[in-house]
């Protein structure tokens, strides 16, 4: 997300690589990791490229259990004296409490997603507000109370059927009545959700997301 020149990348996914170059993203202010699944985390090696033209480190931020695994994963970039020139440098930092990135103020919120630490994020800038939930079974009572009333709400939206561990289509439309955003997207998609199909079954606030798709909050 862009706001007011600050550049914000949620989660590094694998083909992160082919999402930077078909988007143009040549710089970033800061990375916020939701939690440690693979298709969250698996380009982490690709954002060496943001790096290079840092005099710091690439600030990185996470839940303590997040950040962990991340650490596990990628010890080479996060032990001193292992990162070699081109390498990444993350600068980390553990998300417990509302943190500003910029002219973003992000709030960490927990979500269940099963067994994994999972969190959303709350980003505002400009007295708007963007809700990021691209993972989650349920919502406890206080993440969702933070929600409320979010211009842009971005949640999981798996396929038609129960999931043990997503939101599936009626579940995500009942955590964005309570929400009540002015516009919502489901995103984290299965290959069973025909996008023109779920369009047509959809309130008139509430979008499916697609790959390259672009959200503007005036």
């Amino acid at each position: 997300m862009e706001a007011s020149g600050t550049r914000i990348l949620l989660d590094s996914s694998p083909d992160l690589r082919q999402q930077a170059l078909r988007e143009n993203i040549t710089d970033l202010d800061a990375v916020l990791y939701t939690h440690a699944h693979v298709d969250h985390i698996g380009g982490f090696d690709d954002l060496r490229a943001f790096c290079w033209r840092r005099t710091g480190g690439l600030p990185m931020y996470a839940s303590p259990e997040t950040m962990k695994t991340l650490r596990t994963m990628y010890g080479w970039a996060f032990e001193s004296g292992k990162a070699r020139t081109g390498y990444v440098r993350p600068e980390p930092h553990e998300a417990t409490e509302p943190f500003r990135v910029g002219s973003v103020l992000a709030t960490p919120l927990p979500v269940d997603h099963a067994a994994v630490d999972t969190c959303a994020y709350m980003l505002e800038s400009g007295g708007r507000r963007l809700v990021y939930m691209p993972d989650v079974k349920s919502i406890p009572e206080a993440s969702l109370e933070r929600m409320k009333g979010a211009d842009l709400l971005i949640i999981d939206g798996l396929r038609y059927d129960l999931h043990s561990t997503h939101m599936c289509l009626d579940e995500s439309l009942a955590a964005i009545r309570a929400i009540e955003p002015g516009q919502a997207f489901l995103t984290h998609l299965s290959h069973n959700m025909d996008y023109r199909i779920l369009s047509g079954r959809l309130p008139e606030n509430v979008g499916a997301a697609y790959d390259g798709l672009r959200l503007s909050l005036p």
